[in-house]
């Protein structure tokens, strides 16, 4: 849907008679029409930031007619504009982050792209990986193995959150088990092949919760998923930190190699990962 139809759909249903979301529409436009520029004093940003927050503590408390999932894509729309202000962020941070993550999750839990998108603002740029985990697992509590199609990738994301942002070796092992179970009952083209993946997360962890490959594997999911060049820096750090090497492909696609430290182990002595079989869901 785009931005203007979803604008569009919106104010529809504001303007159904209900006076006190008809009253707040103006304000909750303004997210849209007043954000700052880079070279807005620091303070004009602060004060913008918590003029969003809010308009999304408000939106929480707004009764929504049956249109949970147009205000979900609505509020989406402005989490991408406001987590795209590069230069904004930079300088005052991304503390909102959470708040857009839970307005989507309580709006439209099984959306599941945002996930992606949110999940990596929360945990990465906001620093509170634990909130981030904590919303996913929110929103999994309305998801099946089969709805949506893509419903295991949530679970990947959780464990990956899980393994190299919380410590928790142990956690993220039944996360990706989850995600290796929903994925072999998934409908999804992708679904086989990133259930082996999980699966192969799954054995390093069963060996080891500090597993060097689980974490690779691990960063390598972040490099595939990631949507800005932050990101992605920070995971082709982490991956050669820890070892890994990183190729382009002839099709431009970002491989990842590494030695596994036991040769015993029942799992080829090396991996390699395709960006490709990571791609993010869609909607």
């Amino acid at each position: 849907m785009q931005p203007k139809q979803l604008l569009s759909s919106l104010i529809m249903v504001f303007a159904s008679g209900v006076g006190m979301v008809v009253l707040q529409m103006p304000r909750v436009t303004k997210l849209v029409d007043d954000q700052p520029s880079a070279t807005s004093s620091r303070e004009a940003m602060i004060a913008q930031d918590q003029n969003i927050e809010f308009q999304l503590t408000l939106l929480k408390q707004t009764p929504n007619f049956g249109f949970d999932n147009v205000l979900s894509d609505w509020t989406y729309l402005q989490f991408l504009q406001y987590f795209g202000d590069t230069a904004i962020r930079q300088q005052i941070g991304y503390g909102i982050s959470p708040l857009f993550f839970e307005n989507i999750v309580d709006r439209d839990p099984r959306f599941v792209w945002a996930y992606l998108y949110l999940s990596n603002s929360v945990s990465i740029y906001a620093a509170q990986p634990d909130v981030a985990v904590s919303l996913m697992a929110r929103g999994l509590q309305s998801m099946t193995p089969t709805v949506p199609p893509q419903s295991y990738f949530v679970w990947r994301y959780k464990a990956v959150d899980e393994l190299l942002f919380l410590a928790d070796g142990t956690a993220a092992k039944e996360s990706y088990e989850i995600s290796v179970d929903w994925a072999m009952q998934s409908s999804d083209p992708q679904a086989e092949a990133v259930a082996q993946l999980s699966q192969r997360s799954v054995d390093f962890l069963s060996q080891n919760p500090d597993s060097r490959p689980a974490q690779i594997s691990a960063w390598t999911q972040v490099l595939a998923s990631a949507v800005d060049d932050h990101t992605r820096q920070l995971a082709v750090q982490a991956i050669e930190a820890l070892g890994g090497t990183i190729t382009i492909s002839n099709k431009g696609q970002a491989i990842v190699e590494y030695q596994i430290d036991d040769p015993a182990q029942d799992i080829d002595s090396s991996e390699t990962q395709n960006s490709e079989v990571l791609t993010s869901p869609e909607n």
